[in-house]
């Protein structure tokens, strides 16, 4: 997945000469340096790990530089979640059918979000407002699906439909591929148990969780398609 820009630039009226050592002014900081260090803070930490603080530690920068720049932590997460959302793949709905638009953007959602799950129970939840690139991604799909004849006062139940599958598919990625064994109980599951290793035998070389992510995937498009006008 491609990574957010390192923080960069030189302090201003000084383009040739090299910084003194020390914490960067607040000059030096911009929105993809934050975002960046943010996403490597979180990978780390984990969510909990995202403080202000600890945010201005990783850019080492003192707390009040980092502030005037972001408010508050929620600013983080819109800076964060629109870097994200930012490389979904939306393209196919420009010109490509419905059911191969919603395709390739679901498996791009998915393949995004599966190397960052512990951002996917707060980003989940957390309002789009002021957030360019995450509302950019949902005009476009909203568009193809009223192009594609989609009820208006669907549209936004399907796509949440849709999500709801996507991230829990994205968790999806990062379990072991024994999640699912018996043990010492599989004799008493047998119908549970014959059906972990009839799908083993079947899989060949493609990963458990994107075969279970294709067939969810193909289902909804078919059910969601007969809503169509």
């Amino acid at each position: 997945m491609p990574a957010v820009p390192a923080t960069q630039g030189r302090s201003a009226g000084n383009t040739g000469a090299r910084r003194r050592a020390g914490r960067p002014s607040a000059a030096l900081l911009d929105k993809a340096g934050i975002t960046a260090a943010a996403l490597e803070l979180i990978n780390r930490k984990g969510y909990d790990g995202l403080t202000m603080a600890g945010l201005a530690k990783e850019l080492d920068v003192a707390p009040s530089a980092l502030y005037n720049h972001v408010a508050a932590k929620r600013d983080v997460l819109l800076l964060v979640e629109d870097h994200l959302t930012s490389l979904v793949d939306v393209s196919d709905f420009d010109s490509a059918p419905w059911e191969e638009a919603v395709r390739s953007w679901a498996w791009s959602y998915r393949n995004v979000f599966a190397e960052h799950t512990p951002l996917i129970p707060v980003i989940a939840v957390l309002p789009v407002t002021d957030a360019p690139q995450t509302l950019a991604m949902y005009e476009t799909v909203s568009k193809g699906f009223l192009d594609a004849g989609f009820p208006q006062e669907r549209v936004v139940s399907a796509i949440v439909a849709l999500e709801s599958f996507i991230f829990g598919s994205a968790y999806d990625v990062t379990a072991p591929e024994d999640i699912f064994d018996s043990g010492s109980m599989a004799g008493s599951t047998p119908h549970f148990t014959a059906a972990v290793r009839s799908a083993a035998s079947r899989r060949a070389s493609a990963r458990p969780a994107d075969v279970a992510f294709e067939l969810g995937l193909e289902a909804l498009i078919s059910g969601l398609g007969a809503l169509r006008g």
